[in-house]
């Protein structure tokens, strides 16, 4: 959904060794499409192999999946399943936008503007079936579980955590908080330094905490209402939300008619923003989305050589590479294990 609570949401700056030993719950959609986006060539191409395939998503995989590993981290990737049908909505706005942006890349390509062509090349990313086949072979030869969701992956990696198998879920989108999760971890995938956008400058990016119950005692509001805020200002099953309400406005107003649902969706002219969808079906998306307690946690080995055949053989990194980052994780396991062991003398 992407939810535009930036300005409201409070949130601690952290550091990865904050979370050796912890178990975060990975939202992959979200991160893979963060890779998808910012892993690019000059022109803002996506990396390929010799084939013509897209690696772009398992450079960053793989790179940021064995640094972690090597802070001690224990990761679950949950991934998407059916979506709401609601969602079709989400999708033809995204296809109109993507559409737009590669009209736009064309004309930035015939004019040779590499500025233009980096900037709308990520627009028009598209996440494969065939890619996320490939990613989700990469993570279990690295030994990590996978989890299936019925619907939709954040709702199921948010129930992972309440459910005290995860510590957190680790997205850059706040939508996690509509379903309940306790706890996300901002940055995470892009943790050092970013370009800034339409600049030739970098900042520094760091991870972030974002604690449900410490973002609705600043609000000071409930779980409810927070979920009245997404809708009056849009989410992936109402896009836009309601015009000229926005994270301040939309905050006031489930302020004002917190005992009252039906009072705060007639003033803001619900039925007329979307004659075709009632406020009560919306929110039972929200609220109603299917999790499963369906799935196997357990961490294996890393499998190298089939990890070496995956990415050297099949889609051509680099040897030196994939070697060295292999080589720095069992050390670093290793290191852990010894660090266990010396406790007991």
């Amino acid at each position: 959904m992407g939810l535009q609570l930036k300005d409201l949401i409070i949130k601690k700056e952290i550091a990865l060794s904050d979370l050796a030993g912890k178990t975060l719950a990975v939202d992959s959609m979200n991160i893979l499409y963060q890779f998808l986006t910012t892993i690019r060539g000059p022109d803002g191409s996506v990396l390929t192999d010799h084939r013509g395939h897209v690696t772009s998503h398992l450079i960053g995989l793989f790179n940021r999946t064995t640094s972690l590993m090597e802070q001690g981290i224990k990761l679950i990737f949950v991934f998407d399943g059916k979506p709401p049908q609601l969602k079709q909505k989400t999708w033809e706005k995204r296809s109109a936008v993507k559409a737009e942006a590669s009209l736009k890349l064309k004309v930035a390509e015939e004019a040779g503007d590499y500025e233009e062509m980096r900037k709308f090349a990520s627009r028009t990313t598209v996440l494969t079936k065939e890619m996320i086949t490939d990613a989700q072979a990469l993570i279990t030869l690295l030994g990590l579980p996978i989890i299936q969701a019925p619907s939709e992956g954040e709702a199921q990696a948010a129930h992972v955590v309440k459910k005290g198998h995860a510590y957190a879920v680790v997205s850059q989108d706040y939508d996690t908080l509509l379903f309940g999760c306790p706890r996300v971890v901002r940055n995470l995938s892009i943790e050092g330094r970013r370009k800034k956008a339409g600049t030739v400058g970098f900042q520094t990016v760091k991870p972030e905490l974002v604690d449900l119950k410490d973002v609705l005692a600043h609000l000071q509001i409930t779980q409810e209402q927070l979920v009245h805020m997404a809708m009056l200002m849009g989410t992936d099953y109402n896009p836009g939300g309601i015009k000229g309400i926005g994270p301040k406005k939309a905050l006031t107003l489930s302020k004002q008619y917190s005992f009252n649902d039906p009072a705060l969706f007639d003033a803001v002219q619900w039925s007329t923003h979307f004659p075709d969808l009632s406020w009560q079906e919306l929110h039972k998306t929200i609220t109603t989305i299917p999790v499963t307690d369906d799935y196997a946690l357990s961490w294996k080995p890393c499998r190298d050589k089939e990890i070496q055949r995956l990415l050297i053989e099949e889609h051509g990194f680099s040897a030196d590479r994939v070697h060295a980052k292999l080589e720095k994780l069992y050390k670093s396991k290793a290191s852990t294990a010894q660090e266990g062991l010396s406790r007991f003398f």
